[in-house]
């Protein structure tokens, strides 16, 4: 097949830009707002500038592009269009690709070329490039007015107390949570270390709200983090988690998670009872369920020491979490499961879980119900508690139809682990009756032992 290459009859082709029949021309299509341009107005140098077309598209990646600037083959924007004997116009690289397969029609029309020369759409990658151009200067125009407002903001934070300290403060929260480019410049500038100088024991919640939620905006380094542990800035972040807003309480659970994260991390610092009261709350309401996620998850880190899961039975966590079970939404059941489980690995966690009316019958109606993980929760709770009290659990369990959900286990397709861990505990249940009555009381038609 004969080589596509460039005319050299010199013209300039392909004025009709995608083969709709609208003639394209740079003054007229600024003029009359066909680039879609920013205001009414071009930016900048625009064609004048030395930008490379291509960083500039990949670096604004926008969802919306003038349809007129779309390859039609990989429906991208075009970097180098060419125009062939039909008035369609692609980019260069993908209609030679086309040619190459074999293809001697125009992929838009299908239309037997007549003429095997391509040409470059120079009128057009003007129009690309500058409005192109428009866009990307006003993003670094943008980005370095946002970047200086975030230098000033955390100058001025050293200087200004009282409310025009918090109007600062809340200034700056809002340009660190728009713009990532804020965040690189407040680090960049030790702009975390007098944010977070400013949490001690005689800060004022309304400071302190302003002061979380910029730091949980930000990237923060080992050391960051090490200062905040102070046991004053943790007491500051329990208390507002327990009267701040919903935000502010979900802005104070992200960040104490991100310092638990840390190995120098001690947990002495969070076994607080007015932390736990505080998740506790979070996680049970209803009027925001938005805090559920953020505060189970929490809870499960925290679970990881002992101390913690001690003073979370003390004050009744495991009875709240069981009723909280029934209304959770599946996403959630996993992390509230994960942490009964956890709660149940200790002895005052069983006889909580044994005490409570509905832990059993949950549980039991929890297997293979939603996803592997849980049931495997479900199940480790499950053996725990029955093998406290195998007579007084076993006959519960039994009743809230565990054998049958059990045998479900044992003969899906689930971990083999889990398989055996449904065995042994249909078996310890069946210890306390006969095999006749076992099978009668699960409504069997054979004996499964």
């Amino acid at each position: 097949m004969p080589m596509f290459q460039p005319s050299k009859r010199g013209g300039v082709a392909g004025l009709e830009g995608g083969g709709d029949g609208q003639i394209l021309d740079l003054d007229t299509a600024v003029k009359d707002g066909v680039l879609g341009g920013v205001d009414g107005g071009v930016v900048g140098a625009g064609v004048g500038e030395k930008l490379d077309l291509g960083k500039m598209i990949e670096e604004l990646d926008l969802s919306e592009v003038p349809s007129v600037f779309i390859c039609p083959i990989s429906l991208e924007p075009m970097l180098d269009p060419v125009t062939l004997c039909t008035g369609q116009t692609y980019e260069r690289s993908n209609i030679l690709k086309w040619f190459s397969l074999g293809h001697l029609t125009c992929p838009t029309t299908m239309q037997e070329l007549w003429d095997d020369s391509i040409t470059p759409n120079t009128t057009l990658y003007r129009l690309i490039y500058t409005w192109f151009s428009q866009k990307y200067l006003l993003m670094k125009k943008r980005s370095e007015d946002v970047q200086g407002r975030a230098s000033e903001l955390v100058e001025t934070l050293k200087k200004v107390k009282g409310q025009a300290r918090v109007q600062a403060l809340k200034e700056l929260h809002q340009v660190v949570a728009a713009h990532a480019n804020a965040n690189k410049t407040v680090i960049d500038e030790v702009g975390v270390s007098v944010i977070s100088s400013l949490l001690g024991p005689f800060t004022s919640h309304a400071v302190g709200s302003e002061v979380i939620g910029i730091l949980v905006s930000l990237s923060l380094d080992s050391e960051s983090k090490r200062n905040l542990m102070q046991p004053a800035k943790i007491s500051l972040m329990v208390d507002i988690l327990n009267e701040g807003s919903i935000e502010t309480k979900i802005n104070c659970t992200r960040l104490i998670e991100s310092l638990i994260e840390e190995k120098d991390f001690r947990s002495e610092i969070i076994s607080s009872h007015s932390l736990l009261v505080g998740l506790m709350r979070l996680v049970k309401d209803k009027r925001h369920t938005n805090g559920i996620f953020p505060g189970l998850s929490l809870l499960r880190s925290i679970c990881l020491h002992k101390e913690v899961r001690n003073l979370l039975v003390s004050i009744g966590a495991v009875s709240q979490l069981v009723e909280l079970l029934s209304g959770l939404d599946p996403d959630y059941l996993e992390l509230a499961l994960s942490v009964l489980d956890a709660l149940a690995s200790i002895p005052d966690g069983r006889v909580a879980l044994k005490n409570c009316s509905n832990s059993i019958p949950v549980m039991v109606k929890l297997l293979m119900k939603v996803s592997e993980n849980c049931t495997q929760y479900a199940l480790s709770i499950l053996w725990s508690v029955c093998k406290l009290a195998p007579e007084e659990c076993s006959s519960i369990a039994v009743d809230a139809g565990l054998a049958a959900k059990l045998l479900l286990v044992i003969q899906s397709g689930c971990n083999p682990i889990l398989k055996q861990q449904s065995a042994e505990l249909l078996k310890l249940c069946s210890l306390n009756y006969s095999d006749t009555i076992f099978i009668s009381k699960c409504k069997l038609t054979r004996t499964i032992l």
